[in-house]
């Protein structure tokens, strides 16, 4: 590949910003509010689980009041239709079986209604086991929001300062040659983000390997607008006065 020596330089220029933004994207993840933030999501998420938990209790317990107070209400009506009854009939015999009934059907109602008493009881616990759990999310809410504005404040320089690089990386990366530019992007992505480095005293940027014998001399017998590659590391070596040769 083929490209003027002040052209491999802005690759110098713009390796330099790609560095920049690394180190900024590293600081904006490292900002002590993340973990922490990251600890309350694991946590919030535990707290959802025992929440779908007691929900699913809640919603159980309900399901049995429900149909407690159904038979509550089916036996009341049949106490209500046998007493009516009684009252009309005057066959000591249907008297007789209408009373035995209203005895089963009062001890069934006075069942019933200590059963019914019991399930409320577990309705209500259930009921403020959620609510315990509720104020514990929104304790684990506030406490988010204000790692986050803390978390935000301290960014905001980080960002701005991120925000100018990747604008001054659009201005170089528009001066270099587009062809010129995707090999440096396909080094960078298999140089662990650096897809350029500066031949100093013969001396890689990159890997810090000392060009000697043939591959030094492979590089000094490369014109001036040949890009060359460091045969260690593979990155574009950029030749300058400094480089040595």
């Amino acid at each position: 590949m083929k490209a003027s020596p002040a052209d491999q330089q802005q690759l110098l220029r713009l390796q330099s910003i790609d560095t920049r933004l690394q180190q900024l994207a590293h600081k904006l993840r490292s900002l002590p509010q993340t973990a922490e933030l990251q600890a309350l999501a694991e946590r919030d998420s535990g707290v959802r689980g025992r929440r779908a938990e007691a929900v699913g209790a809640l919603e159980d317990a309900r399901a049995e009041l429900g149909r407690i107070e159904s038979d509550v209400e089916v036996v009341e009506k049949r106490i209500a239709r046998d007493g009516d009854r009684l009252t009309h009939t005057s066959s000591m015999k249907d008297v007789t079986a209408l009373e035995s009934e209203l005895v089963s059907l009062r001890k069934r109602l006075a069942d019933l209604e200590d059963l019914e008493l019991v399930v409320m009881q577990k309705v209500e616990d259930a009921e403020a086991r959620v609510a315990a759990i509720d104020d514990e999310r929104a304790a684990i809410a506030a406490d988010a929001g204000r790692l986050e504005a803390a978390r935000d404040e301290a960014a905001g320089g980080l960002g701005t300062e991120r925000d100018g690089a990747e604008r001054d990386r659009a201005t170089i990366a528009g001066t270099i040659p587009e062809d010129l530019l995707a090999f440096y992007e396909q080094r960078r992505t298999r140089g662990g983000g650096v897809g350029a480095a500066h031949l100093r005293q013969r001396t890689c940027g990159g890997c810090t390997i000392t060009l000697t014998g043939s591959d030094l001399e492979a590089v000094r017998r490369a014109a001036p607008d040949e890009v060359v590659q460091c045969p260690e590391c593979d990155r574009i070596l950029v030749r300058t006065d400094e480089s040595g040769l």
